[in-house]
């Protein structure tokens, strides 16, 4: 079993949660897998860069969605390397297959 297709992904700020939607190499187009996760998991597994960003924070730029409750990874493939990652070392937390 392998992580290959983020469908979406969200972080809830206010439950520190990421909330997320994939396949498997196991699935078919019409399964789909939802997880939520704590961020911290993400943070500990050395995922979190953050730091990188710091150099844009500079520009204080006004941004329309800058209050929203959420967030989101933007780069799929260090979520996927997250989640196959994550998976290995809890293999009782794969969430099971649901019919889309």
């Amino acid at each position: 079993m392998e992580v290959v297709e983020i469908l979406s992904n969200h972080i809830d700020k206010t439950q520190n949660l990421i909330i997320v939607e994939f396949r498997t190499s196991e699935d078919d187009d019409d399964i789909i897998r939802e997880d939520f996760i704590e961020y911290s998991h993400y943070e500990d597994f050395g995922f979190d860069k953050k730091d990188v960003f710091d150099i844009l924070s500079e520009y204080d730029e006004n941004d329309e969605w800058e209050d929203d409750d959420y967030d989101y990874i933007n780069d799929e493939n260090s979520l996927i390397s997250f989640l196959n990652e994550y998976y290995i070392v809890y293999p009782n937390k794969l969430p099971k297959a649901q019919f889309r």
